[in-house]
């Protein structure tokens, strides 16, 4: 599969063309891998771009100006080929046009770029989505990357903790969860967490019911802390959701730290598209422009 190396004075990072998909982040004076290596017998992806869904719709179907059309979850773009727009030695930018086959199942044009900058100890990324119809485009995007969890030999991720920060650097007492439940929606119930100091314990339970989803910009920052509760890595973001996930029930060794720009439906949901919860909606010729980073320590 055709990669690309980016590299700075402190990390060397792997982009895919298959999936604009970021493969690999090492810090160079160790060689310590942070990403997690899409080892199948857990979870055989590293870090997806969630487009033009993120997460399932009810039954597997949408519906957008009367007409149903099937959709998987997280979209499509995750598995299609993209194109090199440029590229530096710290900096890639991908590109990502409708196709006929797209337009089967999402009846948009669009033009989607996906960016890789190392700054420092850390990589943005970037996203731009352009809306190349004479109408109005619904669509959702989002992070899904993956890091190892634990991340020394030897030790066990239920020693490990996440630390939380709202959009003022502040360290919240609780988190809201929205329950997940069957055939990939959430639910209308939820879930409070108790934090002490902005900590959770990564407990071997956490995730037995799937993704923990933090709506409503509760959190703009989270870092995963080793079991002397030393941050190593932390993800930055103004995305208004974020999903905290590792495969249910499997003891995987990595945790996934997601902004997202939109989310699955709700159990209760039979509207259309532009109705979906959290759904971003651009004019036509409207470019929605937005990054998060993620930072080693």
């Amino acid at each position: 599969m055709e990669q690309i190396r980016l590299e700075n004075e402190k990390l060397e990072a792997v982009v895919n063309y298959h999936g604009a998909e970021l493969r690999s982040v090492k810090r160079k004076s160790t060689g310590e891998e942070y990403l997690w290596n899409a080892d199948a017998k857990y979870w055989g992806r590293t870090s997806p771009v969630l487009f033009p869904f993120v997460g399932g719709v009810k039954d597997k179907i949408y519906r957008h100006e009367g007409k149903e059309y099937p959709m998987n979850q997280h979209g499509f773009a995750r598995d299609m080929d993209f194109t090199l727009v440029s590229e530096s030695a710290d900096e890639i930018w991908f590109a990502l046009e409708d196709t006929e086959e797209t337009c089967q199942a999402y009846p948009f044009h669009f033009h989607l770029e996906i960016g890789y900058k190392l700054e420092d100890t850390s990589v943005k990324v970037m996203w731009k989505v352009k809306n190349t119809n004479k109408t109005d485009m619904y669509f959702a995007i989002g992070a899904h990357p993956a890091f190892f969890c634990p991340v020394h030999e030897g030790e066990k991720q239920s020693d490990y903790y996440l630390s939380f920060r709202d959009g003022e650097g502040n360290a919240p007492e609780s988190l809201i969860n929205t329950v997940f439940g069957e055939g990939g929606v959430v639910t209308t119930q939820k879930k409070e967490y108790k934090l002490t100091d902005g900590l959770l314990p990564i407990d071997e339970h956490l995730f037995d019911g799937d993704a923990l989803v933090i709506e409503d910009h509760q959190i703009q920052r989270v870092a995963l802390l080793d079991p002397q509760k030393k941050e190593y890595l932390a993800v930055e973001f103004d995305a208004p959701l974020a999903g905290i996930w590792s495969p249910p029930k499997k003891q995987a060794p990595f945790v996934c730290i997601e902004p997202w720009y939109g989310r699955c439906d709700s159990e209760v949901f039979d509207g259309e598209l532009k109705d979906r919860d959290w759904e971003n909606t651009l004019e036509a010729g409207e470019e929605f422009a937005v990054s998060y980073k993620i930072t080693v320590a």
